[in-house]
């Protein structure tokens, strides 16, 4: 398992860092994604033999969000 963070560039509200944690539940190999409003990041765990840094990107780039990694 790999932990990576990313600072999300376009959260507006707490509601967007429930629709990022959303993710979890939309990817397969992420077993946690943690998201803070205040901080503007989403922490995601995950399996680098089922998932990339790029997909979970590019996942959420799809949702309306760019993430860049710290």
């Amino acid at each position: 398992m790999k932990t990576a963070t990313f600072r999300v560039l376009d959260m507006h509200c707490s509601a967007c860092a429930i629709t990022l944690e959303g993710l979890e539940d939309e990817l397969a190999g992420v077993r946690r994604a943690s998201a803070s409003y205040h901080r503007q990041t989403l922490e995601v765990e995950y399996d680098e033999m089922e998932l990339s840094g790029q997909k979970i990107v590019e996942a959420a780039s799809e949702l309306g969000y760019t993430l860049v990694p710290t």
